[in-house]
């Protein structure tokens, strides 16, 4: 499920250990927390995500929530779901531009949720389907995926862990227009090295 040959100097070797996420008692623990959790938090988050959906739609004409293509675990497409933070736009414009911090197409309730990031709470409805994980690496849109497999080596090998609502890059500080070869690098090592804890 990983990379298997590696380089260390001038010698190629063979890595023979067993990843967790090549598990299949690994992989359902991680999918009984992931339902767990996602409820509880569901739970929790109802009566301030009823609030955040009023907010977002007086803030702006348009639906409540935003749904997106995006490459999921063995390279499988799904809708992820986000609370609306922007004025309505083409599909292809938010399909291949990045947000940016001082981006124009933000509303004032959406600049609230994306700095908190509230905005990503629906997405535990993702993780019940089954499309997600609480923590994996961040789904990313087919353009960009399309455009990194071409540029970054191991890229695809991020999909063979379910993408998650936050991931070991987005811990250690890369979200969103970072350098993309560091974060490939944290998503790898989470997932040859991922545990419950």
């Amino acid at each position: 499920v990983r990379d298997r040959f590696f380089r260390l100097g001038g010698t190629h070797i063979l890595d023979v250990q067993i990843a967790p996420s090549e598990t299949n008692g690994s992989l359902i623990l991680k999918r009984c927390f992931d339902v767990v959790f996602s409820l509880l938090a569901l739970a929790v988050a109802l009566i301030p995500m009823l609030l955040i959906a009023i907010a977002v739609k007086l803030s702006s004409p348009g639906p409540v929530f935003f749904t997106q293509e995006r490459v999921g675990i063995n390279g499988q497409g799904f809708r992820m779901l986000k609370f609306r933070t922007m004025r309505l736009a083409p599909v292809q414009e938010s399909d291949t531009r990045w947000t940016t911090e001082e981006d124009s197409r933000r509303t004032r309730v959406g600049i609230l949720l994306r700095r908190s990031c509230l905005d990503e709470l629906p997405q535990f409805f993702n993780v019940l389907r089954g499309e997600m994980s609480v923590v994996g690496p961040r789904p990313e849109r087919p353009h960009f995926v399309k455009k990194f497999n071409d540029e970054i080596d191991a890229y695809n090998t991020r999909h063979h862990l379910k993408s998650g609502i936050t991931g070991w890059a987005q811990v250690n500080g890369l979200r969103g227009d970072t350098i993309m070869v560091r974060r490939v690098e944290l998503d790898l090592y989470y997932l040859q090295h991922w545990s419950l804890t």
